[in-house]
């Protein structure tokens, strides 16, 4: 750090920074009204976000520099903003939004109507992705932005064969855009020198790829794990993130965090990660608007999906790709960017009724679905329905007091454990009838008389 004319805590104090601005969004944007300032937020993120991918494209050098053979960054007034963090959130909520207005669950609707009703939204991120995996060279977050659009395709009621078919021209497609470019046939070569070590002969007999450097990042990063240990070497200790192991503080931060306070600490941190997942997966089920249900699903794989791909490939199990870990790797803009998306997410939380406690405590600690309550209902204003006793052929006649018209009702059954009042008062007020009709219930039927 000293090399570079900056202090030893250069980069705490730069993330230390966006961390408190990260808190305060959060809490800010979970305060405001969903109703009227999500679509705000979101479509500003969406448009805003595709406008800046598609112009940085266009400026000069000074403004957009090429940092590692890729140019991503927007530098302002010494600051690097990464445009395809904030349309990620952008655009989730562009096609949770415009998803859930276009829910489709008619099985009669032909593959190519199907199709048309989606067709938008494939061509927006096919857009996207031409200047996000071509012109930025960042195909790690395309994959992001096509995993989480199929996703949402599917829950906003894409059939099977739909989705079977656009997953395919989205992987040819990547297939397509790797082959094209030198840099990543290497890391895939690179990656395959790894994996070689993991398979058999006869496998590897047929699939050699002599051509490819060591995996020395790879190589590093297992390194840095294994001198941790479960405790690790103490905070600070690390050796590996002097020159061994680059950009520990970006790509390969878990690593890092793995030699100096062990696997226990990473355990720690895949705990966290899973019950943030956990709860916006939980927030989308009780969700009663679709737009919100999907954008937290969303969200949740961005997160999931961010980590995986960081951890994956920083183990060599899939070729290495710039992902930052979400919270974790240095970087204003991914951890800024996540903060609105969790804050959107709590802003909809407000929108989820409360169940009642007394429903709550029967779910829980009831062996069987409970029924609905009718004590909840004032003893004062309950009046139990009028039957008639004519019975024509199988059908018996009744008129409610509730909706003053005559409906047929089947021929009662007995049910042991039938949970409505209303047959419950039937059997009782006509229990000669009853044992008429079935001579072999030759015992007493009792009746709850708390459910009248």
């Amino acid at each position: 750090m000293v090399r570079y004319g900056s202090g030893e805590f250069n980069y705490v104090m730069k993330q230390a920074i966006f961390g408190i601005i990260s808190i305060m969004l959060i809490w800010m944007i979970s305060r405001l009204e969903a109703e009227k300032w999500l679509h705000i937020i979101g479509m500003s993120l969406f448009i805003g976000g595709l406008f800046a991918i598609i112009i940085m494209n266009f400026l000069p050098p000074s403004i957009v520099p090429t940092i590692g053979g890729a140019a991503r960054w927007i530098s302002i007034m010494g600051f690097s903003i990464a445009p395809v963090e904030f349309f990620k959130i952008g655009f989730t909520y562009f096609v949770s939004w415009s998803m859930s207005r276009k829910i489709i669950h008619n099985p009669k609707i032909s593959l190519v109507q199907e199709f048309f009703i989606f067709v938008p939204y494939f061509v927006i991120f096919v857009i996207s992705a031409l200047f996000i995996a071509v012109m930025q060279k960042d195909l790690g977050q395309s994959l992001i932005l096509g995993t989480t659009l199929i996703v949402l395709v599917y829950l906003a009621g894409g059939s099977k064969n739909l989705i079977l078919k656009v997953t395919f021209f989205i992987i040819l497609g990547f297939i397509l855009v790797i082959l094209t470019f030198a840099h990543r046939i290497n890391r895939i070569q690179t990656w395959w020198q790894l994996v070689k070590t993991w398979l058999p002969d006869w496998i590897l007999q047929s699939f050699d790829i002599s051509q490819g450097a060591e995996p020395y990042q790879i190589s590093q990063a297992l390194g840095a794990i294994n001198n941790g240990g479960f405790w690790g070497v103490g905070l600070g200790n690390g050796i590996f993130k002097l020159g061994f192991l680059a950009e520990v503080h970006t790509d390969f931060v878990l690593e890092g965090i793995a030699e100096e306070l062990g696997i226990f600490a990473l355990f720690i941190i895949f705990t966290l990660f899973t019950m943030l997942i956990f709860r916006l997966l939980r927030l989308a089920n009780r969700s009663q608007n679709k737009t919100y249900t999907l954008f937290n699903v969303g969200i949740a794989l961005i997160i999931g999906l961010a980590l995986l791909i960081n951890t994956y490939g920083a183990t060599g199990i899939l070729p290495m790709k710039g992902i930052p870990v979400p919270f974790l790797s240095y970087g204003g803009s991914s951890m800024l960017a996540l903060s609105i998306g969790i804050g959107m997410s709590l802003m909809t939380s407000k929108y989820i009724p409360d169940e009642p406690e007394e429903n709550k405590n029967q779910r829980i600690n009831s062996p069987v679905p409970a029924r609905t309550p009718t004590q909840n209902i004032p003893k004062q204003n309950f009046q139990a329905p009028v039957y008639n006793q004519q019975i024509n052929n199988n059908y018996q006649t009744y008129q409610s007091p509730h909706q003053q018209i005559q409906k047929p009702m089947p021929k009662p059954q007995y049910q042991p454990h039938q949970q409505n009042y209303n047959n419950n008062y039937y059997y009782a007020t006509n229990k000669s009838n009853f044992y008429q009709n079935y001579p072999e219930k030759n015992y007493d039927l009792e009746i709850d008389k708390k459910e009248f």
